[in-house]
Order: structure tokens, then C-alpha cells, then sequence
């Protein structure tokens, strides 16, 4: 991974939350989303003494909302930025969480322990632009999933991305006119990787300030990820798109029998 990433991550850090019509909203309604595939998948019949890492929290999006919902959650990110606004905000919010910074291709030896459920959400995955590097996410995934537990992971739809070269997303004018928030997409000439540049302009009165942050990410296609997934270990592999899952990526689960 590179560090455009971890520089990304850091610099958003203090913005994220405006990528979001309202960020405590989202917090709600992953939490909920997710606790419900979750159960549904894993057959929890509730989330009380569920062992939960999510490996890539950002600034505590998913990871917040779950142990609002009772998970035991453990959080981590490649990111000290990240995760020090993301203890700020689960205190302020009253949600048990304990954090670290570990990069999720050496969380063998990053982080203690082995969970009931491994999530990384929103897309993390793809970061890794190489194929050592996602051989190594995989095995680290698998080497903290207990015995009976299960992977969580939700990407982009890069198999139908890939075939469209799509350029960016649409802009939202969000704050009634006073904030746009869009992305701009450059993609290489094979249409395997691509930067991300994510504008966030707001209005402050005497005109518009504006900020981008550029990321690279691998387009990285569901046949590939579920090879990397069942070499590391894993078994039953099974991908659940949007209109199944209710969640608003498609999700790819994985257990380690």
C-alpha cells in the first residue's frame, strides 16, 4: 500500500464526515444494515458477545455503529489521523470500542487475537494495487477470523465499472447549496487502476473553497478478490449484491471452517 494512501486518509481525516448528507445518519443506518446481514448470514440471533474487527474503520463509520448495536468491536486502520478522530467520536457518542493503527496486510502481527466476524468496508480493499499485497490482506483476514467465524468485505462493483470506464460520480449539492461533494476518476489505459480525486467545496460566503484528495485504487474484479480469499484459507465463499443485502455495496462473505 502505498503512502498516497495513508497521506489521503490523514489529510481527510477532519473532512470525512462531508462526504456524507448527514454523518450520524450513516452511522445509524450501517450499523443497522450491517447487523442485520450479519445475523442473517452468521446466524446470530443477536449481536451480545460477538467478537467484531473491523480492519479498515476510517473514522468509525461502520465500526461505531456496530457496537452501538452490541457488538464487542475492535478497530484499526492505516491511518493515526483516522483513528484519532475515530476515538474522539465514539467517546462523544458513548460506543465501547478499542482502537489501533495496523495496515491490514500485516494484522498477524498488528493485532491480538482472532474475532467471530472480520469486516473491512467501504471499498478498502482495493487500495492494494498489487497482487502480493492483496495475498497478504487475505491471509492476514483469514489469520484473525476464529475457527467458525466470518469475513466480511464490501467493494465497489468494479465488474460492471470496469466495462462502463465510468469517470467520476455526480455531483451533491448538500447544506441547502452550501456544499458540493463529487469524484473524478482517472483510469489507466487497461482500465485495471485508477485515481480517485474527491472534491469537497463549500461556500463560505465571498465564493467557494475547494480541497481534492487523490487516492489510487485497483479495479479489482469479484472472481479475483474470491481467489485470493479461497488460497488464503477461506471457504464458502459467496458474493450478495445491493439488492439482496440491503447494503448499498456489493458484499463478499467468507468463513474459516
Amino acid at each position: 500500500m502505498s503512502d498516497e494512501v495513508l497521506s489521503f486518509y490523514d489529510q481527510l481525516a477532519d473532512s470525512y464526515h462531508n462526504l456524507f448528507t448527514d454523518w450520524r445518519h450513516a452511522i445509524e443506518w450501517q450499523g443497522e444494515a450491517l447487523d442485520t446481514f450479519i445475523r442473517g448470514t452468521a446466524g446470530f440471533a443477536d449481536a451480545k458477545g460477538i467478537s467484531l474487527l473491523d480492519c479498515s474503520c476510517g473514522i468509525g463509520t461502520q465500526a461505531i455503529g456496530l457496537a452501538l448495536r452490541g457488538y464487542e468491536v475492535t478497530a484499526t486502520d492505516l491511518s493515526p489521523q483516522s483513528i484519532e478522530r475515530a476515538r474522539k467520536e465514539a467517546e462523544s457518542i458513548g460506543a465501547t470500542i478499542r482502537f489501533g493503527v495496523a495496515d491490514f496486510r500485516y494484522l498477524d502481527r498488528q493485532v491480538e487475537g482472532r474475532f467471530d466476524v472480520v469486516l473491512t468496508a467501504d471499498n478498502a480493499i482495493p487500495h492494494l494495487l498489487g497482487d502480493e499485497d492483496l495475498a497478504a490482506a487475505a491471509r492476514g483476514l483469514y489469520a484473525k477470523t476464529a475457527d467458525g467465524g466470518l469475513l466480511v468485505a464490501t467493494i465497489r462493483d468494479y465488474d460492471a465499472l470496469v466495462l462502463e470506464a465510468q469517470s467520476g460520480t455526480l455531483p451533491r449539492m448538500l447544506d441547502n447549496g452550501t456544499r458540493l461533494v463529487f469524484q473524478v476518476w482517472e483510469w489507466s489505459e487497461d482500465r485495471k487502476t485508477y485515481y480517485t480525486n474527491q472534491f469537497i467545496l463549500r461556500a463560505d460566503g465571498s465564493g467557494w473553497q475547494t480541497r481534492n484528495y487523490r487516492t489510487p485504487y485497483r479495479a479489482l474484479l469479484r472472481k479475483e478478490l474470491t481467489e485470493f480469499l479461497r488460497e488464503a484459507g477461506f471457504s464458502d465463499i459467496a458474493w450478495h449484491m445491493p439488492e439482496a443485502s440491503g447494503y448499498y455495496q456489493p458484499i463478499v462473505t467468507a468463513r474459516r471452517v
